[in-house]
């Protein structure tokens, strides 16, 4: 039977006579030998399978882990070196426009320049000739009312002459109004 003692009862100190454990089971110093025992035999299996099984894999999945990591930083790395290239070769092509969008404003400039001086020149020789015309007008010009005064004058001289009572001598009334008109 079960309540049967063979010799010592060896949990006699864990036990009430009713047959419930006092405080708890793992506690009891009794028992402790077999728990050790079990503990043991639970690590070595657990031991067994994390090494046979489960660290395998865990270490396969870190080591792909690292793998694509690394894969990816050199990617990242060589993208930055083209990154660089094209910005340096960008640079590169914007000095060149620049200097070829200068060198097309100076030429542009220079005919403009070249354009301006040559309508400037034009304009210069047209302004001389029309001023040499009008020259020659104004001194035409000048030389018909010279003459139109010394006749003016001459016909007055005579008239006044001849309304003081004398006769008027032709030459001496040009001599004195040429006199008279150089100053």
């Amino acid at each position: 039977m079960a309540t049967e003692t063979h010799g010592v009862n060896w949990h006699a100190e864990c036990l009430y006579d009713a047959g419930g454990a006092k405080g708890m089971p793992q506690l009891c110093t009794d028992w402790m030998p077999n728990q050790i025992f079990w503990l043991a035999v639970a690590l070595v299996v657990l031991f067994v399978i994390l090494s046979r099984i489960a660290l395998p894999r865990i270490g396969a999945v870190l080591a792909e882990r690292k793998g694509t990591i690394t894969n990816d930083l050199a990617a990242a790395e060589e993208l930055k070196l083209k990154a660089i290239e094209a910005e340096k070769a960008y640079n590169e092509a914007l000095a060149t426009a620049r200097t070829e969008a200068g060198k097309i404003v100076a030429a542009a400039k220079a005919e403009i320049q070249k354009d301006l001086d040559a309508a400037t020149a034009k304009a210069d020789v047209e302004i001389t000739a029309r001023a040499a015309e009008s020259e020659a007008k104004i001194a035409e010009i000048r030389a018909g009312a010279e003459e139109a005064v010394q006749a003016v004058a001459k016909d007055t001289a005579k008239e006044l002459v001849a309304a003081l009572g004398g006769t008027a001598d032709a030459r001496s009334v040009t001599a004195a109004i040429a006199a008279r008109l150089k100053g």
